[in-house]
């Protein structure tokens, strides 16, 4: 699956904003990395040109920074999640009750921030909410709307993951910051790794501990010399990537892609999955090797239709120059069939079916009984007549038995047309005309 992480600067959203970015043919795998301004979004990404075609079509997934986000935990009352039909309606309800909850804990107006609920969330339970500036968010997505991605997700750089007890470091030596979850009291905590601080917030069973610490190259050194042993090493892409991995879906509520856009972002994630993924490799040889087979199948069933459709034409051939071994050139055998029959006839003097007395004598054998003709007209082998009215019953009935003896029956106005129709029975009675 390629994707293209965009990670947004916490300083306020302007002309003079950065953004970094981390590209990846595979989701697993660095391919490019770097910062960019925004006027040069649209570019991504800068190092390797060659992959811009690429990240067209990528997966654009947002991370919001640490710094910009704070995290609570609230217990939501019975009946607040939204479920089934109602569901946009009770979304606007739950942000209301979240703004209540969490009122005596943030520092600015409720109506200024954006709120995110915990992938899941459950009732009478603790659920964490992260929390950020709503203008910046809205800010920083539309600059990257309007570079020509479209953002599938939104993901916070850390969460509060319980599979994860870890700590990490990250940032400058001179600006060094400790992430992680405090244990037992299971808070987050984000704080500046400094001896003062480690001090100030935290007790020193709690961070010297047995649990992992990761850091990122550049304040490694200063992790191992307050933690006193050695940590992992992760460079900032790969952490990103890692990011992406998280199930935090941030754009909720007022958002605008929050529902429609997610929807859609799952979808194509899934298709990108059947399409690249190696754990679908066999399934996808499978459904090939389906459609080739279907293709050789439908190759072999139309072979056989053409062969079957040349062998009826050259039987309808051999039966005209059987019956006429006179026909010199083969064009159109039913029509020169016709025509041959037709002239057999006159010559032997044979009543022919567009004879006058001949239609009269089918038609009075095929009417029904006690129907009575008030004109007849006959003219270029058509015959027309005027009768009783007919009902649909009757009229089907004549029409079909009209067309056993090779004559049609049409209306027209207030009369009736009788007229040969019926070439096969003309070829069929070439077997018994045959001088």
């Amino acid at each position: 699956m390629t994707v293209l992480i965009l990670t947004l600067p916490a300083t306020p959203i302007d002309a003079c904003a950065t953004f970094d970015y981390v590209a990846s043919l595979d989701g697993l795998s660095v391919s490019d990395h770097g910062t960019v301004a925004m006027e040069q979004l649209s570019q991504l990404p800068l190092q390797t040109p060659t992959l811009q075609p690429l990240m067209r079509t990528a997966t654009v997934v947002v991370v919001l920074p640490t710094l910009a986000l704070s995290w609570h935990q609230v217990t939501l009352p019975r009946g607040s999640l939204p479920r089934g039909l109602m569901s946009e309606r009770s979304s606007t309800r739950l942000r209301t009750i979240l703004a209540s909850l969490l009122e005596d804990q943030l520092l600015d107006d409720p109506d200024q921030l954006h709120l995110a609920l915990q992938p899941q969330p459950r009732e009478d339970a603790p659920t964490w909410v992260a929390v950020c500036n709503h203008a910046w968010l809205v800010a920083g997505l539309q600059a990257i709307t309007q570079a020509g991605y479209n953002v599938s997700r939104v993901v916070p750089e850390f969460c509060p993951d319980a599979a994860d007890p870890g700590f990490y470091v990250l940032g400058t030596p001179c600006n060094a910051l400790l992430l992680g979850r405090v244990l037992p009291s299971d808070c987050f905590l984000a704080m500046p790794l400094s001896v003062d601080a480690l001090a100030l917030h935290s007790e020193p069973s709690t961070l010297n501990d047995l649990r992992p610490i990761t850091a990122e190259p550049s304040v490694a050194a200063l992790a191992e010399s307050l933690f006193k042993r050695p940590v992992q090493l992760l460079q900032g892409p790969q952490r990103l990537l890692q990011a992406i991995e998280c199930p935090w879906d941030m754009a909720q509520f007022d958002l605008r892609h929050a529902e429609r856009d997610r929807r859609r972002a799952g979808l194509v994630k899934a298709l990108n999955t059947l399409w690249r993924g190696p754990q679908w490799r066999a399934a996808r040889l499978a459904l090939v090797a389906i459609l080739l087979v279907q293709l050789a199948g439908l190759n072999t069933w139309s072979w056989r239709e053409q062969a079957s459709l040349a062998a009826k034409r050259l039987a309808v051939r051999n039966v005209l120059t059987g019956t006429f071994p006179t026909v010199p050139v083969v064009v159109d055998a039913p029509v020169q069939m016709k025509h041959e029959l037709a002239a057999l006839q006159r010559a032997k003097g044979a009543p022919q079916p567009s004879d006058l007395d001949v239609m009269l004598a089918t038609l009075s054998a095929t009417v029904p009984v006690g129907y009575a003709l008030t004109a007849i007209d006959y003219a270029a082998q058509e015959l027309r007549f005027k009768g009783p009215t007919l009902t649909a019953d009757d009229q089907s009935r004549l029409a079909l038995a009209l067309k056993q003896q090779g004559l049609s029956l049409t209306r027209q106005g207030l009369q009736w047309s009788v007229k040969p129709s019926n070439l096969a029975n003309a070829i069929n009675s070439a077997t018994v005309l045959t001088p």
